[in-house]
């Protein structure tokens, strides 16, 4: 079983920068792909980024967001820089033992989600 907190969100205008952390509870934190999702209000649930064997990153965060993780502190990271408004969501951190996808039905772990909001 593995719990998952998400920090850092908040309020910021477009252009800033906020960092993301999700902090994992469990065992082997290193043998879990951990990913990153956004919703934001009336849209479906989205893949931003996830790191396991490398990271891989949706498009409309490449250039602008840097997933990282810290095996020894069992804690995983969003960088997120150029915010735009449109990166409004609340942010979910995931995780799964098997999964190495964009498809959010495949993990099995969910954070109980941040806010970001980007003001124009």
């Amino acid at each position: 079983q593995v719990q998952l907190v998400e920090s850092g969100g908040g309020l910021v205008q477009a252009g800033g920068s906020l960092r993301l952390s999700c902090a994992a509870s469990g065992r082997a934190f290193s043998s879990y792909t951990m990913a990153w999702f956004r919703q934001a209000p009336g849209k479906e649930r989205e893949f931003v980024a996830a790191d396991r064997w490398g990271t891989m990153y949706a498009d409309s965060v490449k250039g602008r967001f840097a997933m990282s993780r810290d095996n020894a502190k069992s804690t995983v990271y969003l960088t997120m820089n150029s915010l735009r408004p449109e990166d409004t969501a609340v942010y979910y951190c995931a995780a799964d033992q098997l999964a190495w996808t964009t498809a959010g039905s495949e993990y099995n772990y969910w954070g109980q989600g941040t806010q970001v909001t980007v003001s124009s």
